[in-house]
C-alpha cells in the first residue's frame, strides 16, 4: 500500500471542534465486513452488537496536561514546550518536544509561569525537534509535579483549531482512565460513559483493560510514499496475564473479542504467540498496522472516524479492508459525520 492511496477530500468544517453534548450519543458508523454494508446509528446503540461473555478490550492510560508555554531568558521569546516522557525523577529530567525548535539551544534557561514558578535548563538535543529539559526545582517531588501540572495544559491536537476550555481536562480522558503517561486520548474510548458500561456488565459483557500511553507519533505525519518505511515512535505497552486469559478465553469460546481503538489493536499484535493467543506484557512497541495485516486476536473494533492519510486511519482500513473503508468515509463526508478526536464513531463488525 502506497501513501497516496489514503487521502480524501475532508472539508474542514467536518473535523469535530468539540466532543458531543454526551459521550455515548455520538452518532455511531456500522461497517458489516461480511455483508459489505453500512448502517446509521448512535453509539449507545453499539450495545445491540454485544453478547454475554463477549470481551471489549479498553485502554486506560490517563492523559496529562502536556503542553506549557514559557519564556526564553534573556529574549522573553515565547517558547511551547510539550512534556512527551519523564526520563529521571530525582533529576527532574524529561522528555520534550519544542517550539520554535531552531531558536533552542543547549544551555538555554526556560521560565514558566507568571512569577517564573518553574524554570528548566535545556540539557541535550536528542533529535532535531527533541530536547531533554532538567527542571530546577529544590521542593519535593509531589509539590514539583503538582507546579508542572497546574501550569500545563490539556494536549489537545493541533488539528483542533480553538483555545483549550476547561472542560476539555475532563473530555479528553477517558472515563476509566486510571495509568497517567498519555500525551494523547485514546480516543475511541471517549464515547463510553459510566452509563452505558453499566448497561454493558448488566448484559454480561466483559472488560478488559490494558494501558499503552499514547505519544506524539500517532499525528506524525508519514512522509514515505513506501509504508514498508515508515517508523513509529515506540510506546510503552503493559498487557497483565489476567487480561491475557481473559481475552483467550473468550477466543476458545468463540466470543466476540472488541478492541476499543487502533492503540488497543496495535497493543494486542504486539503481544502474541504463533498460535495467535494474547501473552502478557511489560515493555515497547513500535508496531505499524496496515494494509494488509492478518489480524491475530481481536474480531471486532470500535474506532474513530481519522484524518487523510493518518497512521490511525491505515490501522482501521487494515481490519475493515481497504476499499470497504474508502466507500464507509466518502459516505460519512457525504453524511456530514463528525471526524478526528471529538467526532463520531465506527464498528467494524
Amino acid at each position: 500500500m502506497k501513501l497516496s492511496q489514503f487521502k480524501y477530500k475532508l472539508p474542514d468544517e467536518l473535523i469535530a471542534l468539540h466532543p458531543s453534548d454526551s459521550r455515548d450519543e455520538s452518532r455511531l458508523m456500522v461497517v458489516n465486513r461480511a455483508k459489505n454494508k453500512i448502517e446509521h446509528k448512535v453509539f449507545n446503540d453499539v450495545i445491540n452488537y454485544f453478547s454475554e461473555h463477549d470481551v471489549l478490550i479498553m485502554n486506560n492510560t490517563k492523559v496529562f496536561p502536556a503542553r506549557l508555554y514559557g519564556n526564553k531568558e534573556k529574549t522573553g521569546a515565547k517558547i511551547e514546550v510539550f512534556l512527551l516522557r519523564e526520563l529521571n525523577r530525582e533529576q527532574r529530567l524529561w522528555d520534550v518536544m519544542v517550539d520554535p525548535a531552531r531558536k533552542i539551544r543547549i544551555g538555554n534557561k526556560l521560565y514558566f509561569g507568571d512569577n517564573d514558578q518553574l524554570v528548566a535548563e535545556v540539557i541535550d538535543n536528542t533529535t532535531s525537534r527533541g530536547r531533554t529539559l532538567r527542571f530546577l526545582f529544590d521542593g519535593e517531588y509531589e509539590a514539583f509535579k503538582k507546579a508542572l501540572y497546574d501550569l500545563g495544559e490539556t494536549p489537545l491536537p493541533k488539528f483542533i483549531k480553538r483555545e483549550v476550555e476547561p472542560d476539555d481536562a475532563h473530555r479528553y480522558q477517558t472515563v476509566y482512565a486510571q495509568h497517567e503517561g498519555a500525551v494523547a486520548a485514546p480516543t475511541a474510548g471517549l464515547h463510553f460513559s459510566k452509563n452505558l458500561m453499566k448497561r454493558l456488565e448488566i448484559k454480561g459483557v466483559d472488560f478488559a483493560f490494558l494501558t499503552l500511553h499514547v505519544g506524539l507519533g500517532n499525528f506524525r505525519q508519514v512522509d514515505v510514499e513506501d509504508l514498508t518505511k515508515h517508523k513509529m515512535d515506540s510506546e510503552e505497552i503493559h498487557i497483565t496475564q489476567e487480561v491475557a486469559d481473559m481475552v483467550n478465553k473468550a477466543k476458545i469460546a468463540k466470543s466476540n473479542v472488541c478492541a476499543v481503538g487502533t492503540t488497543v489493536m496495535r497493543t494486542l499484535e504486539s503481544s502474541v504467540s504463533s498460535d495467535s493467543f494474547l501473552k502478557p506484557i511489560d515493555g515497547w512497541t513500535n508496531k505499524f498496522l496496515f494494509p494488509p495485516y492478518e489480524f491475530n486476536v481481536a474480531n471486532m473494533m470500535i474506532s474513530n472516524l481519522h484524518l487523510p492519510q493518518s497512521t490511525t486511519m491505515m490501522t482501521v482500513s487494515a481490519f475493515s479492508g481497504f476499499d470497504l473503508l474508502m466507500e464507509a468515509y466518502r459516505v460519512a463526508v457525504k453524511e456530514k459525520y463528525r471526524f478526528g478526536t471529538y467526532g463520531d464513531a465506527m464498528i467494524i463488525i
